[in-house]
């Protein structure tokens, strides 16, 4: 029976020092890789930020442009959606949040257009950013398509008024070409008086009956979102926000200018580069191996309304060539790459970034892109048929 006791003791101690041993080891294990990650996550935060802290403040005001379409008569209160970042939001010390990052937003109140001329609206609200290195910044931000109620008010009374004025005229005249000169100086003027108040009885029931515009934001229309909250947030490092490129050591290729130009239907869709090409490959090349590719890997091929020099131009081995080059794109803001293909085998011979370029473009060009692409004044539809 002793024998037996003092086997049991020897076998539960063995038993209690294999687990304390395992507990300790695992333990162990799992400080030694929270080490790791921390040691990880401090220098990826080293690598993209200098260390100082600089504030996103209320009333600051960031340009987006959204996913989808927003409309006023089809959206509704609660609807989500994204919009992306459109340019660099710059800190004291340097950029805090920088273009492409994605913000959720959400539709707070949505209204049509209503008789009596009032306009629709939209009111967005947005809560959180993310940013291109994954990160979730948690934020206030609105913005609304709706006017200040004495705007609005002062605005359909004008037009109340010019529907009025525009109908007694037209009566006044009607009843002058219909009755005569002779019957209105023989009654004094009031056949004409008489047609004036007719049509301008007509006229306020026009403006009476009238619907205001309906609201529709489109991809590609920069809204501006102004901030309610001050947010503390790191400055990003210059390299940092460089753009991944693929570089060819014999095909030279420097983007000189980027400039944004109108098509002919008067839209701000094209993109117009200025290149220096030193060819010292064994390819041979031309504009039409040339294409822009943003970053949801939709390509955008040369236009043929801009300068076609390049496009039609051989670059051969040892060429060097100087040239203009358009592309016909959905919105100029996107990221953009510009690539050049092998013919053969149909790889990428360069990729190279525009937002890397445009860093360098004179600032000449840039206050000329941003006075072409001005955001609009309101988002009202231009042809709202519904309201006729």
């Amino acid at each position: 029976m002793k024998y037996n006791s003092t086997m049991k003791r020897f076998i539960t101690l063995c038993f209690i020092f294999i687990y304390s041993f395992t507990y300790l080891q695992c333990i162990a294990e799992t400080l030694h890789g929270g080490v790791n990650e921390d040691d990880e996550l401090q220098n990826q935060q080293s690598e993209l930020f200098t260390g100082e802290i600089d504030y996103l403040e209320k009333k600051d005001v960031i340009n987006m442009t959204v996913s989808q379409v927003l409309d006023g008569n089809y959206s509704f209160e609660g609807d989500e959606f994204f919009a992306k970042v459109t340019s660099d939001v710059m800190g004291d010390n340097g950029v805090i949040i920088p273009k492409g990052t994605i913000a959720h937003g959400m539709i707070r109140e949505a209204s049509e257009a209503k008789r009596l001329g009032r306009d629709g609206y939209i009111d967005l609200s947005f809560d959180y950013l993310i940013t291109p290195d994954g990160r979730e910044i948690p934020i206030e931000g609105k913005m609304s398509t709706r006017l200040h109620p004495l705007k609005a008010a002062t605005k359909i009374v004008a037009t109340d008024i010019g529907y009025t004025a525009a109908g007694g005229v037209i009566g006044g005249l009607y009843a002058a070409q219909m009755l005569g000169i002779e019957a209105a100086i023989a009654s004094q003027g009031y056949t004409v008086a008489g047609g004036a108040a007719l049509g301008g009885a007509v006229g306020l029931g026009m403006a009476l009956y009238r619907k205001g515009k309906n609201v529709l934001i489109s991809p590609g229309d920069e809204i501006k979102v102004k901030i309610t909250t001050d947010v503390a947030l790191p400055v990003y490092k210059e390299e940092a926000l460089k753009k991944d490129e693929i570089l060819c050591d014999d095909i030279k290729v420097r983007i000189a200018n980027i400039l944004y130009e109108k098509d002919p239907f008067g839209e701000v869709n094209t993109l117009t580069l200025s290149l220096s090409i030193a060819n010292m490959s064994d390819y041979t090349f031309s504009g039409m191996d040339m294409t822009l590719v943003n970053d949801y890997n939709v390509s955008f091929n040369p236009s043929v309304f801009g300068d076609t020099k390049l496009l039609f131009s051989q670059i051969k081995p040892g060429d060097r060539f100087a040239g203009k080059i358009s592309f016909a794109v959905n919105n100029v803001k996107d990221s953009f790459w510009l690539c050049i293909y092998d013919k053969k085998s149909k790889e990428t011979i360069v990729r190279l970034s525009l937002d890397n370029a445009y860093k360098n473009v004179s600032e000449e060009t840039k206050k000329k892109n941003s006075r072409i692409k001005k955001p609009k004044k309101n988002f009202y539809k231009d042809h709202d048929f519904e309201n006729i």
